[in-house]
């Protein structure tokens, strides 16, 4: 039987990406906190060299209130990842060993004039560009991940680098560090039904002095860390039915990834892992971050809009595949332009489709942070794990993934 793959990655919180996304959001949680309307853009690079680390934060940020200690939250931010050792990429904590640099301005007064507005109506884009959301029913044969409406190898490989910070942190893998990634790659049969898991990648940085438990041994201690993950990672994270028998498992492929490893062997910079961040290379992307950006840029909160009502059409019944492209102009409120493609699934028209999902949303910047309630401080939990296919939560994070009935019922009805 012909089969077909496709594979997508993940990054854990560690990883120098991720924790130059955590210290923009930090940023933005910290704005937003002071000034629910502050306007942020705020971008981190992080590197660590022998003798000390550098954090270096760019941007731009207008707020009414205090003026947050961007060094500070920094600081804070990497340590709560981790990094408070030199020894193993940084240790943020320390300024004899870590300097934080600060190049932040206020916005532009053009780019203002166009977005500070009073009301729904008037208040326009943070910028041009295209966003798009997807959604799909990938998910929904799998009970531990029914809801999700998502990828199936972007949720379980955003699920492995989850779990990789929980075994780090509640000391299950007291040898583990922060820097990590993950791989999942999934079969389909030659009629596209999902087959199962087929090959596994992990990658996860570790105590340098492991090996010394093995006599010195590196290929015993691989063949350690390759054991505890997959007996505390990779089977308690990926659905027993969905690993297909022999599927293949590659831990730490070069054989060795000892400290110190973090912003030490990789620059970081905000805004690198996209991809990582959305739907794994399955769905399309406009190419625009999100971390670091407060809700009035489109790159962020139309995305997450464009996610939320494509996983509604999906939930409704409508497609089993389904995708929204919205596109916008500076300075003005309605998007120029919006296109939705269900990939022949639909239960009706694409045609029919747009016109439901422009019926029940409201695709204006001020709408989308009204409806979503993004003026909050909900940012910095996004950071790593993926912006979808994760559950809402009682603290109002990941809003865009909540269900509305009302909506399904008019996407049906309307």
């Amino acid at each position: 039987m012909a089969q077909r793959v496709f594979s997508s990655e993940s990054v854990t919180c560690g990883h120098p990406d991720k924790v130059c996304d955590a210290i923009s959001d930090a940023i933005v949680d910290a704005c937003l906190a002071i000034d629910k309307h502050a306007r942020v853009a705020v971008e981190t690079c992080i590197k660590g060299m022998p003798e000390k680390s550098v954090i270096v934060l760019a941007g731009e940020v207008s707020l009414k209130g205090e003026t947050p200690d961007y060094a500070a939250i920094a600081r804070q931010a990497a340590a709560e990842i981790g990094y408070t050792s030199h020894d193993i990429g940084m240790d943020a904590t320390d300024p004899s060993l870590c300097d934080v640099l600060v190049y932040v301005t206020t916005q532009s007064a053009f780019i203002d004039q166009g977005v500070n507005r009073d009301s729904i109506e008037s208040q326009g884009a943070g910028d041009q560009g295209l966003m798009f959301g997807y959604a799909c029913d990938e998910t929904e044969a799998y009970s531990e991940l029914e809801g999700r409406f998502f990828p199936l190898a972007a949720a379980l490989s955003q699920r492995l680098s989850r779990r990789l910070r929980t075994v780090r942190e509640e000391n299950i893998l007291p040898w583990a560090r922060p820097d990590g990634k993950t791989q999942v790659t999934v079969a389909y049969d030659e009629n596209g039904a999902i087959s199962g898991v087929d090959t596994v990648v992990v990658a996860i940085q570790h105590d340098k002095r492991l090996k010394d438990q093995f006599d010195g041994s590196v290929e015993s201690e691989l063949a350690h860390v390759r054991e505890a993950i997959t007996k505390h990672v990779v089977e308690t994270t990926i659905p027993k039915e969905l690993l297909l028998p022999g599927y293949k498992l590659i831990v730490n492929g070069t054989g060795r990834f000892a400290d110190p490893g973090g912003p030490y062997a990789d620059a970081g910079l905000t805004g690198r892992k996209i991809i990582v961040d959305t739907y794994g290379g399955l769905g399309r992307h406009g190419g625009g971050a999100f971390s670091g950006k407060d809700p009035s840029k489109v790159d962020r909160s139309a995305a997450y809009a464009a996610r939320w009502a494509a996983k509604h059409v999906v939930a409704a019944g409508l497609a089993t595949k389904f995708e929204i492209q919205l596109a916008y102009v500076i300075g003005v409120a309605e998007p120029v332009s919006l296109m939705v493609d269900s990939f022949g699934t639909g239960s009706v028209s694409n045609e029919e489709l747009a016109r439901r999902v422009e019926a029940t949303f409201d695709f204006r910047p001020a709408a989308i942070a009204r409806d979503l309630d993004l003026l909050q401080p909900i940012y910095k939990e996004t950071s790593s794990g993926g912006h979808f296919g994760r559950p809402p939560t009682n603290e109002g994070h990941f809003p865009w993934e909540r269900i509305d009935s009302e909506r399904i019922e008019k996407l049906l009805h309307s």
